[in-house]
């Protein structure tokens, strides 16, 4: 085959659907970035008075525009200028759903340059000559936010412009494709329905800053937020509305965020399991997908997926069967009935609107929409009411809570729907950027945020257990058949997980397996969020907003999944998993018990395919279920709680129906579990678990309790409300009783019985786990690393630069040249790493964006403290043909520069090397001595 610019691109398939024309032009339009101010812009000039009334503080001015500073609370404060002195509100409303918390006691004073009004919580000055606002502390001194020059507006946008800190740092804007902190970049808060890296999903108008504020436009315009020094922040229209919320955390401008544009739903519970979308009605002949497609020509064969499902013991709770342009549905009642049969709940997906939406929900029972790109597309307000649409298409037909997802959100979607990213593709470089994406997403208050497991188009088994492991500790995950690779034959493109031979089919049920297990959890987790506005999936700032490498991209490629887990997921080819950043405190190896202190960062851990890196924080009380494959299945007759002990933590369980609204009028229980124990060594562990507080129906009058802890050996004791209780020699005797506690393979089980009140547990001689350190030798510091040479390298049809094979992304990649005839074998590439250091590996990472060509087959590794004398190579072998990474070992050896040839391409396909990462591994060089 020739070897073109083609053969290094992957095919593009065509989206679900073109939006419609004007749609297309919107989009396009609002897409492209606001450009800055003219030269010619317009301010509102001098203050020439100022009035009250209430908590209104109307400023005029040299020109005709006037300013309203509404104080909405005493940290939260709204600015809303209108240049022509006329005030309009395009949002009405709809984004801000709570703007009135009563008077607010403020003080005024004219210092002569400046007017200053004063509330329990800030200090807003309004210098008169230009009229220019800043934000301070109570204390009048700590600066929050300040203008750097006036408000200004031109060619029908408006700006601001804010001074930037040193180190502050910023998050937010929406469900934004890649990095979560955001000092110096500018980012589009606009829909582009592209659904690539860097681009907005569903963006939102908001951001916070480490300075402790947050400001959201109250617009439906598009803008462009540039955390550049000044802050600039522009959107399309000629009027400014923003409001401020101060507060002395993240979490704390997040509460006030959610507190005025609404909390994040509680959805109900079967909705925190996995969802499935695809078209069961091929027969249509509106269907613009295969008609053709086995087991999927009607809506009721659904049924005979959800019968697969369960003979394979797979855990997974709802369907969209309806999923695809022009598939319908038919007997759609038969199909709901059948999928409860087998402990599915049903939703319909929709690209045309919902205009029978109180029978699907009233009469046929559905309880979820999709709402799609071809009827949404267009973003912002017809958007938004859209999934207000199906929100009231719910709740107005049934007892249910609302379960919308959106592919096109904005401010205040928080409340209303699960935003995913679009169309994205089973890669590992969408992988790479999700990771971050979804995380991030939770820094604007948007509680459930995801992508399809493995994307809609392509992937790959092994995609698809990486990327099912990591989404299996989010709030809400759905997998996308029907555009996919063909899976498991010919005729298929099923990414039900179900639907993977061994060893992928084991691997995905233990992953949904453990989060049926961790239901409790991860629901406690999503009410706290829709009482908060703190989401369950955080990024490490917000549980570690004083660490500065939390702060930071460092750390984007991992996040807590609510109080007690911190979990890194792997997005390459690879067995091993290189920084993982530990903050201060004790972190337990879930899978292995080995305890590491904090802060530090890991390198090295050893992640095969089915192993997740996933650490629990000292302190965690983590609530588990018996294992179940769907809510309900079972009843709840034992609550384990697994103990992670260090000093003294707490934990508040959440329980309801989980299914109604009826928890809005206070139908729900919580218990309180407080535990104490040493920070380290042997000592006593006491674990109070209050009384169940709170009805709701089908609340147990009692349940049983167990109790699972990682010791380093046997207690001297357990006593349950003052009672001891019988150790237990075998783990079958255990099993069989109901009182007692055992120990075995480093885990401490107790049984406390049944209970129906508070009691205590008390674990004497309890021998915690040592801490121990992180093994010094890991991957090398890239950020000194030079391109000395490379004898060949693609620059003309595609960014294929030698210097992309150590850039630290694996989305770019070094590639050979090719279109302008290439070279013949072997290749090599020569790297300083600006410092000598001793080396003991090599990793190369073949290239992951779906291109095979140029794979190093045969290679020869040489290291030197000269870039001229390499001598002999310390390393040679050959690779094999596969875009896993690959790890070479040698004899630790001190060396500055580092050269690697490639003597054939793995699959003899033609003369090329590419490579997407090379790393080295070791550990700084030793210090010289002198003789």
């Amino acid at each position: 085959m020739a070897h073109t610019a083609t053969a290094h691109r992957r095919r593009q398939p065509v989206r679900r659907a073109a939006l419609p024309a004007f749609m297309l032009v919107g989009a396009l339009l609002a897409a492209a970035l606001v450009a800055p101010p003219a030269a010619h812009a317009a301010t509102a000039g001098d203050v020439t008075g100022i009035t009250q009334a209430g908590n209104t503080f109307t400023v005029a001015t040299t020109s005709a525009a006037r300013l309203r500073i509404v104080l909405v609370r005493a940290d939260i404060v709204r600015l809303w200028l209108a240049p022509d002195g006329s005030f309009t509100e395009p949002t009405a409303g709809e984004i801000t759903i709570r703007t009135d918390f009563g008077a607010v006691p403020a003080t005024v004073t004219d210092t002569g340059t400046q007017y200053k009004i004063r509330t329990a919580a800030l200090v807003l000055r309004v210098t008169k000559a230009p009229l220019t606002i800043a934000a301070y502390r109570p204390d009048d001194a700590t600066v929050i936010w300040r203008e750097t020059q006036p408000l200004a507006w031109a060619d029908g946008q408006t700006t601001q412009r804010l001074a930037r800190g040193a180190d502050e740092q910023f998050y937010g804007t929406g469900l934004r494709l890649g990095e979560w902190a955001l000092r110096d970049k500018t980012v589009p808060v606009a829909v582009d329905n592209r659904w690539r890296e860097n681009t907005n999903a569903s963006p939102a108008p908001f951001y916070m800053s480490t300075n402790g504020y947050g400001v959201l436009r109250n617009s439906w315009s598009p803008g462009t937020y540039g955390f550049t020094s000044p802050v600039t922040t522009t959107h399309r229209e000629n009027r400014f509305d923003a409001y401020y919320f101060v507060a002395t955390s993240l979490k704390g401008v997040l509460g006030a965020y959610t507190d005025v544009t609404g909390k994040p739903f509680l959805s109900p519970m079967w909705g925190l399991e996995l969802g499935n979308a695809d078209c069961f009605n091929a027969s249509n002949p509106t269907y613009q997908g295969d008609h053709n497609r086995a087991g999927h020509q009607v809506t009721t064969d659904v049924v005979g997926y959800a019968q697969e499902a369960r003979g394979k013991d797979m855990p997974s709770g709802w369907f969209l069967p309806n999923d695809g342009y022009g598939c319908g549905y038919t007997n759609l009642p038969q199909a709901v009935a059948g999928a409860a049969a087998n402990g599915f709940k049903t939703g319909l997906w929709t690209s045309t609107g919902l205009t029978s939406i109180a029978w699907e929900v009233g009469t046929a029972g559905t309880r979820a929409v999709k709402t799609d790109v071809a009827w949404i597309g267009g973003g912002y307000r017809p958007a938004f009411l859209g999934v207000q649409q199906a929100v009231n298409g719910i709740e107005n037909n049934s007892d249910a809570r609302r379960f919308v997802w959106t592919v096109d959100g904005w401010a205040g979607t928080q409340r209303n729907a699960v935003v995913w990213t679009g169309d994205t593709y089973g890669t590992w470089d969408d992988m790479r950027w999700t990771v971050p994406a979804v995380a991030g997403a939770g820094l604007s208050g948007l509680n459930y945020a995801t992508g399809d497991v493995d994307g809609i188009f392509g992937g790959s088994p092994q995609t698809y257990v990486r990327d099912l492991q990591w989404k299996a500790f989010t709030p809400a995950f759905m997998t996308m058949s029907g555009w996919g690779a063909t899976n498991p034959s010919a005729g298929y493109q099923d990414k039900q997980p179900w639907r993977y031979a061994e060893p992928y089919l084991s691997i995905n049920r233990r992953y949904l397996q453990l989060k049926m297990r961790l239901m409790p959890y991860h629901y406690t987790m999503t009410r706290n969020a829709s009482v908060t506005g703190v989401p369950a999936t955080r990024a490490m700032v917000l549980e570690y907003p004083d660490d500065p490498i939390a702060r930071g991209n460092a750390t984007s490629g991992q996040f807590m999944a609510g109080d007690a887990f911190l979990v890194a997921p792997v997005v390459s080819d690879t067995g091993v998993r290189d920084g993982i950043y530990l903050p201060a405190g004790t972190w337990t190896d879930y899978w292995t018990g080995r305890v590491y202190q904090g802060p530090a960062t890991l390198n090295g851990y050893q992640a095969p395919l089915d192993t997740l890196p996933l650490f629990v924080k000292g302190g965690a009380i983590v609530p588990m279920w018996p294992q179940m494959n769907f809510t309900g299945q079972k009843p709840v007759s034992m609550l384990t709680y697994d103990l992670y002990p260090r000093g003294t933590s707490s934990f508040t369980l959440y329980e309801d129906d989980g299914i109604t609204r009826q928890y809005q009028g206070g139908a729900f229980a919580t218990q309180q579990v407080t535990m104490t124990a040493p920070q380290a060594g042997t000592g006593r562990v006491t674990v109070d678990v209050g009384a169940s507080t709170g009805s709701y129906t089908g609340k147990p009058a009692s349940r049983a309790y167990e109790f699972t802890t990682r010791l380093t050996a046997a207690p001297t004791s357990v006593t349950v409300a003052g009672a001891g209780l019988t150790r237990l020699t075998t783990q079958a005797a255990y099993d069989a009783a109901t009182t007692g506690w055992f120990y075995g393979g480093g885990v401490l089980r107790i049984k406390a019985g049944t209970r129906g009140a508070g009691f205590a547990v008390v674990i004497d001689g309890a021998a915690l786990p040592p801490a121990g350190g992180i093994p010094g030798t890991g991957p090398l510091p890239k950020q000194g690393w030079r391109l000395l040479a490379a004898d060949s390298q693609e620059t003309a049809a595609e960014n294929g630069a030698a210097a992309n094979a150590f850039d630290g992304n694996i989305g770019t990649i070094w590639h050979t040249a090719w279109s302008a005839g290439a070279a013949p074998l072997p290749h090599e590439i020569s790297i300083d790493l600006g410092a000598s250091y001793q080396v003991d590996g090599l990793r190369y990472l073949p290239r992951q964006d779906g291109g095979v060509n140029g794979r190093i087959g045969g290679y020869e590794v040489y290291l030197s403290n000269s870039a001229t004398d390499w001598g002999q190579p310390v390393a040679t072998g050959t690779f094999a043909d596969n875009g896993s990474e690959k790890t070479v070992a040698f004899t630790p050896r001190t060396a500055r520069y580092l050269r690697v040839r490639a003597l054939t391409e793995a699959g003899g396909r033609g003369p090329w090397t590419s490579a997407a990462e090379l790393t080295l591994t070791g550990t700084a060089a030793p210090a010289a001595t002198v003789s």
